[in-house]
């Protein structure tokens, strides 16, 4: 083929991906946020059943929500199981029995904080399809069942009770619950946010007695938070213990229903501690807990005896910087009582191990420079594990076996991108739902083999709507920072995108412990704000520091004790490497970001000023001294302990390095990062006669969401970048 041959046919290609690209609409901020054409459907609700073979699915069609039992060697729907309609009340949730004999649908419920609620609870019976309506439609919390089907415990005003469903009587089993003094059975503020629980007790096996953790939360400080509206606005109180405080002084009980008396578990000396988990072991007469010190550097698990309150230290792990509970969440106790499993990244990376009744070690079941992320069924009578990890790459999530002894490890979900599973409890089944960085969720029934049985949602509708719309592909990208550490990134360019252009860039960053947003998995609505900035012509591009997850003990450690240095020279080095690119303007760079994102984006800002432009900061923390205890101890120790990790780098510090465009924004209404971060800020920035922008929703949450909200903030979130960058 000669030159001139070879030119007209680069001419015509050119020429028809320009006009594909004029046929195919521009990603517009009303169609993400006012139409949601890009929002994608799931597969929700899903109970795998006792005997195996079906499991129950939350379906809602026509404004009628139902509960349906599936077919799984065929994949079809058998029966109705709960119908909204006849039972006359709209649900959100659901839960069965062990029998599956009856079920607990909560109606009207309402949220608290990020994971706490309440609402109106019904019990089913499935048979009759008659309802039971608790506490005569009080507002209670955590409802649930008893093993033996005859009770429902639950948590109202600070206290817990349970309900004797033959004769619908009200046992209560704690007296003293009150308002920002004392809690039972639910967390406190700071459990609920940073140890992922809200509901704090268990039935036991033989749903004879309960246990339940108590906290005293008298001397905590409180938090004053303003409520505007009324003609006075009004105070909201509530305990927050920020960074060395005082923390809820808790315990551990076990009520016995029979003799109407609860004992007290032995947790040890120390009282400045925490008890972030109870599990039972198999039997109603040994309780498993675990113990936290206040730095977090030595966890502890206990057994005890459940009648005397005697309890023995089972196993202990210790780090010089802390012990992650969330890498130490995994435990399992095996059903024939021989021992249990957990996870730990005790050898540099989170793995899978075999503990006996004492804690004594049998084996190390998974090992490698990669992270099993989570443990989704154990087959005891096979002895096979199976979990997900971050064997092919720390940007994706694949399903795998392995047997007890280490042996036969096999991948069950090839296919590259991010599986999230949920396996039946007999192990023969799981459903997969799965994504890539540029396609949505396929959601399938499959075998224990990984064979699929039944595609239960493609999201082809969503799929056909994205073919009209002129989107690129999210990139991958990795570079090196001045001292040899290997950073991922994506980026995401226009659509007709011109290499021979500069373009203005917008880095996205979070970058908080143990956190990834660099992953080979859907992205929902924030990615397609950032499309619809690619398509007003700027590139986009995220990159994970140091201190992110997925990449081992070492890299998510080397933040400890001084946060916002390794993180901010990351960023700034990201900058920098995008500058070097000739399709660039190193000139017109900008980062955002929202909550730790904030706090990383107000700094990069600071730190970086000859790199960066232009920063917006949402939410953000501004000194750690204002955050709560076990978030901020855990990667800081104690204000006490460690002033300068503290404050060398707060952007309180460095306000006089501000040279760009900066627009700070807050909820007033944030109960978890409080607006006193961003009024210091701003008190700071004034006293250094820094020029800026700021904008706050009033009684707005952490998420800044609902009603017009989302709208009005990606707006001027929008107009910002397009008039500072």
């Amino acid at each position: 083929m000669n030159r001139i041959s070879i030119f007209a046919l680069a001419a015509l290609m050119i020429s028809m991906c320009t006009e594909i690209y004029a046929q195919q609409k521009e990603v517009s901020l009303a169609s993400i946020f006012k139409e949601g054409v890009f929002n994608q459907k799931s597969v929700r609700g899903i109970n795998w059943m006792k005997d195996g073979q079906y499991y129950s699915s939350l379906k809602k069609e026509d404004g009628v929500t139902q509960v349906v039992k599936m077919n799984v060697s065929t994949g079809e729907q058998e029966e109705v199981l709960i119908d909204g309609n006849k039972l006359g009340i709209e649900f959100s949730s659901y839960s069965f029995n062990n029998d599956e004999t009856k079920a607990l649908v909560a109606t009207e419920v309402e949220s608290i904080y990020r994971r706490s609620s309440k609402g109106v609870f019904y019990v089913v019976d499935i048979a009759s399809g008659v309802s039971q309506k608790l506490m005569d439609g009080e507002k209670i919390s955590y409802a649930t069942l008893s093993p033996d089907n005859t009770k429902v415990a639950f948590v109202k005003d600070n206290d817990l009770y349970y309900i004797t469903l033959e004769d619908n009587k009200v046992h209560q089993v704690t007296h003293d619950g009150e308002w920002n003094k004392i809690i039972n059975g639910s967390a406190d503020w700071v459990y609920e946010e940073e140890f992922s629980m809200a509901q704090a007790f268990e039935w036991s096996p033989d749903g004879q007695k309960i246990a339940y953790i108590r906290f005293d939360e008298s001397a905590v400080p409180e938090y004053n938070m303003q409520l505007w509206g009324p003609l006075y606005p009004q105070d909201y109180k509530f305990k927050y213990p920020k960074a060395g405080e005082k923390n809820s002084a808790v315990s551990i009980h076990v009520y016995d229903l029979g003799a109407d008396e609860s004992t007290k578990m032995d947790a040890g000396e120390e009282t400045d501690i925490y008890l972030p988990r109870i599990y039972w072991t198999g039997n109603s007469e040994t309780l498993a807990f675990i113990r936290l010190n206040r730095l977090q550097n030595q966890l502890d698990l206990l057994h005890a005896n459940t009648a005397t309150g005697d309890s023995k230290v089972i196993l202990t792990e210790k780090a010089t910087t802390y012990v992650d509970l969330n890498y130490n969440d995994n435990l399992l106790y095996l059903k024939d009582g021989s021992g249990f499993l957990r996870t730990s990244e005790q050898d540099g990376f989170k793995h899978i191990y075999h503990h006996d009744m004492n804690g004594a070690l049998i084996q190390q079941v998974t090992s490698g420079d990669w992270e099993v992320t989570e443990v989704v069924g154990v087959n005891e009578k096979s002895k096979k594990i199976y979990f997900v990890s971050t064997e092919q790459s720390p940007l994706e999530r694949n399903l795998y076996v392995i047997k007890l002894n280490g042996k036969g490890k096999k991948e069950l979900t090839p296919a590259k991108g991010t599986h999230g599973i949920n396996m039946s409890r007999d192990q023969k089944y799981f459903i997969d739902y799965f994504s890539t960085a540029n396609k949505p969720l396929h959601v399938t029934l499959n075998n224990a083999k990984g064979e699929t049985i039944k595609v239960l949602e493609d999201n082809k509708a969503l799929k056909d709507r994205l073919d009209g719309y002129a989107l690129s592909d999210k990139e991958f990208f990795q570079f090196q920072t001045v001292d040899g550490t290997q950073l991922n990134g994506y980026m995401i360019k226009p659509a007709d995108f011109d290499e021979t252009k500069e373009h203005p860039v917008l880095m996205y960053v979070y970058g908080g412990p143990g956190s990834e947003n660099v992953r080979n998995a859907w992205g929902g609505t924030r990615d397609f704000w950032h499309h619809h900035l690619a398509a007003e012509g700027y590139i986009v591009v995220c990159v994970d520091n140091r201190g992110t997850g997925g990449r081992g003990r070492a890299f998510k450690h080397a933040t400890y004790a001084q946060l916002g240095n390794l993180e901010v020279q990351d960023q700034i080095a990201g900058a920098k490497y995008l500058a070097s690119l000739p399709y660039v303007d190193g000139a017109r760079i900008g980062i955002w970001g929202w909550s730790y994102g904030g706090y990383m984006s107000s700094l990069s800002l600071m730190l970086g000023n000859d790199v960066f432009k232009t920063a917006i900061a949402v939410a953000p923390v501004t000194t750690w001294r204002y955050y709560d205890t076990i978030y901020t101890e855990r990667y800081l120790q104690t204000p006490q302990l460690n002033p300068s990790g503290y404050d060398d780098y707060s952007p309180l510090t460095h306000v006089d390095k501000l040279k760009g465009n900066f627009l700070l924004i807050h909820g007033t209404g944030d109960d978890n990062v409080h607006f006193q971060n961003s009024v210091a800020l701003l008190d700071a920035l004034v006293a250094a006669d820094k020029q800026f922008e700021t904008f706050y929703y009033p009684n707005r949450n952490h998420g800044i969401y609902g009603g017009n909200t989302t709208w009005h903030l990606y707006n001027l979130m929008t107009n910002f970048i397009k008039e500072k960058l």
